[in-house]
């Protein structure tokens, strides 16, 4: 296992971490298994958040007695000082530790950033955690490049976590300047929220670029993290074939796609947007018609069921067209 040094934190962690989002989908009892993998593989970043709604919880389960093998990074949406202050008991609770290595403010948009520096802001209360050693370090997490630009600015920030994957590379001259300016950059969405089948061929494309501190897949079965742990330690040099890969793959994909982060939700009329996009994907790229068509079916509430209130797309921090998308998808599969 390669490790790398977090920026300004000084905390010495692997060059793969974990993401902590799939597990909502299994159990605390199924965690545990996963956790003691980890450490076996050396594998010693783990990250969660607040908004994970299980993921802390199970995370704490899992790390009773082997809390002191990992570096533990979780995240809060909240802005105020008061708020702030209570997710980080909560995470401690949670987490069933007394310290967490690493606190990051959740997806800030401009207007929250200012306010999260602002008297009586969410700053306020990280510094008050990390004097008192609740916490050790502060970073920030964002999905638009002009957040991230001014977090590169703000001397609080000691991390910075943003996608990065085969078909999101908008990021790479910030990420590089991350890296000249001493903060972690922790590269998360290094399968597109899902969108990127090839696991091996995603985790290798993020892990020839030496900018990346650590890349946090979301891991929820074993056979993922043996895959995802191989495709890190194969640090040969990308060939010409798996080069045309990632051309082929960008040339389909595009940009305007579902990363299925959920921010959209809830839907006014109850649609799963996510799930739809995802339908689609498998109807129109992996040829499975049948399949998916037989799946949306299944749907509570179909696409064509949108009023177009256009609220999911105030939420959506990659700025999708959701209405105009969810036409399409409704055109798709006939309902």
């Amino acid at each position: 296992m390669e490790y790398r040094i977090l920026g300004k934190t000084g905390l010495k962690i692997s060059r793969m971490g974990f993401g902590g989002i799939p597990i909502q989908r299994i159990d605390a009892e199924g965690t545990k298994p996963l956790i003691k993998q980890l450490l076996d593989a050396g594998v010693n970043y783990i990250d969660t958040a607040r908004g994970y709604t299980v993921s802390e919880e199970y995370l704490g389960g899992a790390l009773e007695g082997i809390r002191d093998k990992f570096v533990l990074a979780t995240k809060s949406m909240a802005r105020t000082k008061d708020a702030m202050a209570a997710d980080i008991d909560i995470s401690l609770n949670n987490l069933r530790t007394n310290y967490i290595d690493l606190y990051q403010v959740h997806n800030p948009n401009v207007a929250q950033l200012e306010q999260v520096i602002s008297e009586g802001g969410a700053l306020e209360a990280l510094l008050e955690a990390r004097e008192a050693g609740k916490i050790g370090h502060i970073g920030l997490t964002a999905h638009s490049l002009e957040v991230f630009e001014k977090a590169l600015e703000l001397d609080w920030v000691e991390t910075i976590m943003f996608p990065y994957n085969i078909v999101e590379t908008h990021g790479e001259a910030l990420i590089k300047k991350a890296a000249e300016k001493n903060i972690g950059f922790i590269a998360m969405k290094p399968l597109a929220g899902g969108a990127l089948e090839n696991a091996t061929l995603a985790m290798r494309f993020i892990g020839r670029n030496d900018d990346v501190t650590v890349v946090i897949p979301g891991m929820a079965a074993a056979n993922e993290i043996e895959v995802n742990l191989a495709a890190m330690e194969n640090t040969a040099p990308l060939t010409e074939e798996e080069q045309a890969a990632i051309e082929q793959i960008r040339k389909e994909l595009g940009t305007q796609f579902c990363r299925r982060c959920n921010y959209c939700a809830p839907c006014t009329v109850g649609i799963a947007i996510p799930n739809v996009f995802l339908m689609q994907g498998y109807y129109n790229r992996y040829g499975l018609q049948d399949w998916a068509k037989a799946r949306y079916g299944a749907m509570d509430v179909k696409a064509s069921a949108c009023i177009e209130c256009g609220v999911c797309e105030t939420r959506c921090p990659y700025e999708l067209p959701i209405r105009e998308m969810l036409k399409k998808a409704a055109q798709d599969f006939g309902e």
